[in-house]
């Protein structure tokens, strides 16, 4: 007789729920423990009745040095806690850079340029343009006007005033938005890896808003794309030290000096995806700010892989055999920058997954180490965690691996796809224009966490999380102001030029 076949209990049964009810029962394992004790309490002191209530208080002996002593004790503990417990540091605002409309540098426009640029490379000039078709670039992303000319003029005054423009410009939204006068800055730190003046960019920043004497100013550089998270990181540790202050970060990348004219097609890379772009954040613990910043700053993981020679080696500035200065992008980057963003999570996991994620992945564990290596490892759901996605626009394949590797949807990753689209890779800055895109979609909430990531050379993961305030309003100015009615659009694998 033939066996009745197994039923399907996938179809039977949904799974959705009974991992909700899992989630749900762990996440609240303590509540659901305590209900019942309460409850119980509940019903023994109504069935005592209040007369042998009062006759059990009655026959507690209460010593007066024991009162004291117990007293004390509780407020000395309270006390350490609260001078050990760390400062709360608050982002109150940003500002983003939009660059005018005369930068702006059409896929036609950047072919015709190579073209010119590179007459004798014509199979250079193929290899950008089969890497632009694939890029995720919009037509609406720009250059400095010094890449404008034919051939391009990366001067040293050309440099400087592009960041004049970019920093200036942010800087002056950021007092607008705030009402922060110059003269109310504690900290300043202004990063930017590949442009490092002398006097630095930080000091131009003094020379122009004539800040105090007593500023407390950095300048980071040669830090990569990740360098905006490093700011942060400093920042925090700074307004850890420095009660009711204000720090000023500058996250920029000037691209004037850095544009490549060789014929290496590893170098050729970070022209087609770099762009111009800023921004500008203003953080304080000022227990005033409170209630006008925007986000609380959660946690902050940095993780850095430079020990490793081919981390160290894969985003790595040099000459090429004409002596033609370039950064050198290598094939592994995107394996290498895998391992970084494990790393980093393996950190910031247990900082911010519930307590459900946490048992399955450490079931996970003990079930590969005891019983089989080969079973497949269990990737946390780092959704139950987060509203919110930041990850640097590095370039459509570094948002595609992410996207698959955190197991995110196309909502997920939107901010990221839509900024590299209307901005390019905007290197440490891009974080801010993402985050700009989630709130002028009307989508940040009071009590919404933002995980930001970002990668930079060395090479670096930095990632950081971020809880909203309070509920934010549609931005009436900004970078996306004039076209966020027209995002998200779609983009197509290949873009035939």
């Amino acid at each position: 007789m033939p066996q009745a076949p197994m039923p399907d209990f996938s179809s039977s049964v949904k799974l959705k729920y009974v991992k909700l009810g899992y989630q749900y029962l762990v996440n609240h394992f303590l509540s659901l423990l305590l209900i019942p004790i309460m409850a119980i309490i509940a019903v023994e002191l109504l069935r005592m009745g209040p007369e042998e209530i009062l006759n059990v208080w009655n026959s507690l002996q209460f010593d007066l040095v024991q009162v004291l002593c117990s007293s004390f004790f509780i407020i000395f503990i309270s006390t350490v806690y609260f001078m050990s417990k760390p400062r709360t540091v608050y982002l109150v605002d940003y500002s983003c850079y939009k660059p005018p409309v005369t930068c702006r540098v059409p896929f036609a426009t950047f072919m015709e340029h190579s073209r010119l640029i590179l007459k004798d490379s014509p199979k250079s000039v193929e290899f950008q343009m089969r890497i632009l078709e694939r890029s995720g670039l919009g037509e609406e992303t720009c250059l400095p006007p010094a890449i404008h000319y034919i051939p391009p003029t990366p001067t040293m005054d050309e440099a400087r005033s592009e960041a004049q423009m970019v920093i200036f410009t942010a800087m002056d939204d950021l007092f607008k938005k705030t009402g922060l006068l110059p003269k109310d800055i504690d900290i300043l730190i202004v990063n930017c890896s590949l442009f490092s003046p002398t006097p630095s960019l930080s000091a131009m920043v003094i020379n122009k808003y004539k800040l105090r004497s007593n500023i407390k100013s950095f300048n980071l550089s040669g830090m990569g794309c990740s360098a905006g998270l490093i700011s942060v990181d400093l920042a925090r540790d700074l307004l850890q030290v420095h009660p009711n202050s204000n720090a000023v970060i500058v996250s920029t990348e000037i691209i004037t000096p850095n544009y490549y004219k060789g014929n290496e097609r590893a170098m050729l890379l970070p022209n087609c995806l770099f762009r111009m772009g800023s921004a500008a954040i203003l953080m304080s613990n000022r227990r005033s700010d409170r209630w006008r910043a925007k986000y609380k700053l959660c946690h902050l993981v940095r993780t850095h892989r430079g020990a490793d020679d081919k981390s160290y080696y894969c985003v790595y500035e040099q000459e090429d055999k004409e002596g033609k200065v370039g950064i050198n992008l290598s094939k592994d980057l995107m394996a290498i920058a895998g391992e970084a963003l494990k790393a980093n999570i393996t950190t910031m996991g247990p900082l911010v997954l519930p307590a459900s994620e946490q048992l399955l992945f450490l079931l996970s564990l003990i079930g590969r180490k005891i019983f089989n290596l080969k079973w497949k490892p269990y990737i946390p759901d780092f959704k139950l965690a987060f509203e919110h996605f930041c990850i640097h626009a590095g370039g459509r394949a570094v948002i595609d691996e992410l996207q698959k590797n955190l197991q995110l949807s196309g909502e997920h990753v939107e901010a990221s796809r839509m900024t590299l689209h209307r901005f390019g890779n905007t290197s440490s800055s891009s974080l801010w224009y993402e985050l700009c895109y989630i709130e002028s979609k009307g989508r940040m909430r009071r009590g919404d966490r933002v995980w930001q990531i970002a990668f930079g050379s060395g090479f670096k993961c930095n990632s950081a999380v971020w809880k909203c305030n309070r509920t934010i309003k549609t931005p009436k100015d900004g970078p996306w102001t004039d076209c966020i009615d027209r995002y998200p659009v779609f983009i197509p694998e290949v873009v035939k030029l």
